[in-house]
């Protein structure tokens, strides 16, 4: 099953990131057997950071619930809201994703 993970800043989050950055990819290589697709989210201007999003594709809610709870920046506190929702596998077209990962 599909879910996504729409994780939203604290104001002024960077030192907290910057903190458990490698944490946080440690994490997410750890379970890249499950990571559809992750990055994160920024302002208009492409810089500012906002959040995060993360698709995975796990068994059932226990398994995502789980996975977000142990996650290094959820638990620094890093998020103000973490919203999880399944989702269905739609239109799916690898080759028209950016080639970097500014998005360009």
């Amino acid at each position: 099953m599909l879910f996504i993970i729409y994780q939203e800043d604290v104001p002024d989050s960077a030192p907290l990131r910057a903190t458990h950055k490698a944490a946080h990819f440690a994490y997410l290589e750890q379970h890249r057997d499950i990571l559809v697709l992750g990055g994160a989210m920024l302002e208009d201007d492409g810089v500012a950071r906002k959040g995060s999003v993360l698709i995975l594709n796990v068994p059932d809610r226990a398994a995502v619930e789980r996975f977000s709870a142990n996650e290094p920046l959820r638990c620094a506190g890093v998020f103000k809201s973490v919203k999880i929702t399944r989702m269905r596998r739609g239109q799916w077209n690898p080759a028209a994703a950016p080639t970097t990962p500014e998005g360009n």
